[in-house]
């Protein structure tokens, strides 16, 4: 399992190391993406958006809970991406009734799940672990560290 860090220095950067990263994903993966409130989560599933071509405003799923957004893939082919923020849920029971299970099977899409620790057991195997984090030298830059869990 190898993880690679990268240091930005803004919300572009963010973006662009989303963007960056984007290259590597496949439908069918899921990536489990971590961080303090404004850490820059969203910024970096703007990224990973800009990279497929999906048009139109990419926002935090806070109170939608699942976003979803379309694009093309390197052969032009359409592509799913679901982006779910779990911020607010507290049970399996909310799970359910927003059908994270069936989202998160869902093989022809990329799954983007933040706060991922809020689903338990319920949160299946990510092929890709993303952790953003407030630089402690400095509080506007961040320490994003990217891990690939497996190969499907």
């Amino acid at each position: 399992m190898e993880i690679n860090s990268y240091h930005s220095i803004s919300e572009d950067d963010t973006n662009h190391i989303g963007k960056t990263f984007a290259e590597s994903l496949h439908p069918g993966d899921i990536v489990s993406l971590s961080g303090e409130l404004g850490a820059g989560k969203t910024e970096f599933t703007k990224g990973i958006c800009d990279y497929f071509g999906v048009e139109g405003i990419v926002s935090s799923p806070t109170f939608t809970i699942i976003n979803q957004y379309f694009g093309n893939d390197a052969d032009d082919e359409e592509i799913t991406i679901y982006h779910v923020d779990l911020y607010r849920i507290s049970s399996a029971g909310e799970l359910a009734e927003i059908g994270f299970q069936e989202c998160m099977y869902t093989e022809n899409a990329i799954k983007i799940v933040e706060w991922p620790e809020n689903a338990g057991e319920l949160m299946p195997q990510s092929q890709w672990e993303i952790s953003i984090v407030f630089d402690a030298e400095n509080d506007n830059n961040r320490i994003i560290s990217i891990r690939h869990i497996n190969d499907n």
